[in-house]
Parts: structure tokens; sequence; C-alpha cells
């Protein structure tokens, strides 16, 4: 239950914020006729989302955990790292940056490839953020964080499409996506709480 409720908290703080990805989400369920035609770029992301995830969870614990050091080292500088995430995504300003028209679905699978696994920004919080906290489990509960951060990253753009479609227009007034900012920020600076409790403890 500790790492299922850890995996949320701290998906859900990386994948508040509205970047470009998020947006594009949004955008192609706010644009296209029918629901159905977004699901393209919806399943597009979050099948990279998932593909980092395993990588970043995977991938990380089997080299870090043979280091103690190694990973003492990672996860105070996760730490650091979210602490210094949270502040700047507080102060940021709600991104303006959109695809403002439905695409064919060769061109959103495209589009939402790139701003998956081409952005700097997603892969550090994945494999930065999301890789060193599993440090803090083994065995099943590893794997329970790493199902729950998976499931909330679907969850996430589904229901970014959804709300596109029902709204079937842009919050132009950038005020929801503040709120979203500092709700992220609020998660993310909780989970550096989390993690430096566990690493002094």
């Amino acid at each position: 239950m500790e790492a299922m409720i850890h995996g949320v908290i701290l998906a859900f703080g990386l994948i508040l914020p509205l970047g470009v990805q998020n947006v594009f989400v949004f955008t192609q369920g706010a644009t296209q006729p029918k629901l159905l035609s977004a699901f393209p770029a919806t399943i597009t992301a979050a099948i990279c989302d998932t593909f980092l995830i395993l990588v970043a969870v995977f991938g990380l614990s089997v080299i870090v955990l043979q280091f103690e050091w190694l990973r003492l080292g990672l996860m105070s500088a996760g730490i650091l790292f979210l602490m210094y995430m949270g502040y700047s995504i507080w102060r940021s300003s709600p991104s303006t940056s959109t695809v403002g028209k439905a695409l064919p679905i060769n061109k959103q699978i495209v589009f939402a490839l790139s701003v998956s696994l081409l952005n700097p920004h997603a892969i550090i919080d994945i494999v930065g953020v999301i890789g060193t906290s599993a440090l803090k489990y083994a065995g099943t509960d590893q794997i329970l964080f790493t199902i729950t951060c998976i499931a909330v990253s679907w969850v996430w753009f589904f229901a970014l499409t959804l709300a596109g479609n029902s709204m079937k227009r842009l919050e132009r007034s950038g005020n929801l996506m503040t709120i979203f900012n500092k709700c992220s920020a609020l998660f993310i600076w909780g989970t550096a709480v989390y993690l430096l409790i566990g690493l002094v403890g």
C-alpha cells in the first residue's frame, strides 16, 4: 500500500503540469470531431511513458542496487532535483505552445512520439525521479510502485482527452493550468520530504 500511494503521489506530481505533451493530448481531444479520433495521440503518449518508466525502474535498479554509495548518491540528487523542480513549477507560467488543429492519425502518432521521447524534461522526470524513487522498494513493492505510476499515466492521458472532448475549446485564461502547476509543486515537495525521511531514517 505504501508503494502504491507513493507511486500515485509522485506520478501525479510529475504529470500535472500542462507542458507540451499534455497540452497536445488535450488539444487533440478538443479539436478532433470525434472522441475516438483523438485516441492515437492519447495511446501513443501513454505507451511512451510506460516504456520510459519500465526502463527507468528496472534498468536503474539492476545497476544501482549493486552499489550502495551510488544508490545514496542518486537518491540525494533526486531529492535536490525534486526541490528545485517544485520551485520552478510553482513560479512557472502556463504553457502556451499547442498544436491548435485536429491532426490525422499518422501525424498524431509522430508528434506524440516526438514530445514524449525527444522531450528532455519528460526523460529527466521519469528516469531521474521515478527511477530513483523506485530504489526505495524491492520485489513486489517495486512492481506495485511501477504499475501504479504506469496506471496513473494512462488514466491521466485519457482524462485529458475526455476533458478536451467535453469542453471543445481550450482554456485560454491560464487559470486552470496555473492551479495544476501549484498543486504539482506541492505534490513534488511532499515527495522530496518523504524521500528525505526514508534516506535519513
